[in-house]
């Protein structure tokens, strides 16, 4: 008999697979009277689902749940889709009892192999060091708060084993320094190309750990995601993506993208 745990990650698999079909079938997982939908291009509720899944399916989709994990009573993805486009996302969904009631996403489009050769999900799947959770996840807010959002490059290097560092971003390169030339990179304007502003939630299992950060890139707002790979409490390994967050005057909820 499967834990209550490893339901609930399975519930988020049919659900998601139900993308495929457009079954209505797949969101018997949701809740649809306490279903809280902050995917801001979604409408509220359980019916705001199967009318997305319905459309979706008619362009023939795919969709592969790369990782799923699992945080008290949250469930998170990272996903692939080939819909009419291929994307690459995030999903986190919170429970109570055996129903999900709210849920966060955060897709781009698949870009890449970067220049080392790493795709946007390529790398290690399965959980270890399950007893360093609480640890790893301090340790990774400590990077986002400190690095990211308090700009103390200068510090970067205590994060880090030596120069190793490998970086699934479609824009990046392996390595510390390499890290360090994209955190310090800046605008024609002189702006960071990429600013953090706010860590608004950080989910971890094990020696992965994902951070849910507002901020801009290229002057526009946008929502990131990042997924840390954490060995011997040193950053060993990083998959992202990054989400434009269209004006509030667009949105089909009014529950906000965070």
């Amino acid at each position: 008999m499967l834990s209550k745990t490893n339901q609930r990650k399975e519930g988020i698999r049919t659900l998601l697979k139900g993308i495929e079909t457009g079954d209505a079938a797949a969101i018997a997982v949701v809740n649809p009277n306490q279903y809280i939908q902050h995917n801001p291009q979604t409408t509220e509720g359980g019916q705001g689902l199967v009318h997305l899944f319905r459309r979706l399916s008619k362009t023939s989709p795919k969709v592969n749940i790369v990782r799923i994990f699992s945080d008290g009573d949250f469930v998170f993805a990272h996903t692939e889709y080939d819909f009419s486009s291929r994307r690459i996302g995030f999903e986190v969904f919170r429970f109570e009892g055996d129903q999900t009631v709210e849920h966060w996403d955060n897709i781009q489009p698949r870009l890449g192999p970067n220049s080392p050769g790493h795709s946007m999900v390529s790398g290690p799947v399965e959980i270890s060091e399950p007893q360093n959770t609480e640890i790893n996840r301090q340790f990774v807010r400590g990077f986002v708060e400190e690095i990211l959002i308090g700009r103390n490059i200068e510090r970067l290097s205590r994060y880090f084993e030596g120069d190793r560092f490998i970086d699934h971003s479609p824009e990046a390169e392996d390595g510390l320094p390499a890290l360090r030339r994209r955190l310090s990179a800046t605008t024609v304007g002189g702006d960071f190309a990429v600013r953090y502003n706010k860590l608004h939630r950080v989910f971890a299992e094990g020696d992965f750990v994902l951070t849910v950060s507002e901020g801009t890139k290229q002057g526009i707002h946008s929502s990131f995601y990042d997924l840390f790979r954490v060995c011997n409490l040193k950053l060993d390994e990083h998959w992202d993506t990054t989400e434009a967050i269209p004006p509030e005057g667009q949105w089909k909820n009014n529950n906000g993208k965070f």
